[in-house]
């Protein structure tokens, strides 16, 4: 076995391999006008701090249909999916963060905290700037939407 060749679990009796998959996420960064929303995490992890209404894909479910759920449980807003914003993996990090850039759907409450949200807002890029974000995902996601580089 080479220095880098990983162990995987396996089954002493009949030598199944158990293999533990990255779990993934899809989120959306709505944008209107100049703006993007985002919310104020409610539960840990990240708890007060930025992020886009995303969350877990469930096993079954598209990338498109948990991006658009976790979006109307989060801030009560029905989206539109536009173009995918990226896909964002770090090493050591056991999820893959899908992100669509979308708009708020003709018809769509506005946007309000949910259960798992304490506020919502609307921010330009120099206003997200100065946001405590959740993750690193969070991060390059407005990176690659504003075109400037924002930390964690």
């Amino acid at each position: 076995m080479g220095p880098s060749a990983k162990k995987v679990p396996v089954c002493v009796n009949c030598g199944a391999v158990h293999w533990i998959d990255p779990k993934i996420a899809a989120g959306v960064l709505l944008v209107r006008g100049d703006r993007v929303l985002l919310v104020r995490r409610a539960i840990e992890p990240g708890l007060g701090r930025w992020t886009f209404p995303g969350g877990h894909v469930d096993r079954g479910e598209t990338l498109e249909e948990a991006a658009l759920r976790e979006t109307l449980e989060e801030c009560g807003a029905t989206a539109d999916l536009g173009d995918l914003l990226g896909a964002f993996s770090y090493p050591g990090r056991p999820v893959v963060v899908v992100v669509y850039r979308g708009t708020l759907a003709v018809g769509s409450r506005e946007p309000h905290a949910g259960d798992e949200t304490l506020e919502v807002g609307w921010f330009t890029a120099e206003e997200a700037g100065g946001l405590e974000l959740a993750f690193r995902s969070v991060a390059d996601a407005l990176s690659r939407l504003f075109g400037r580089t924002y930390g964690v």
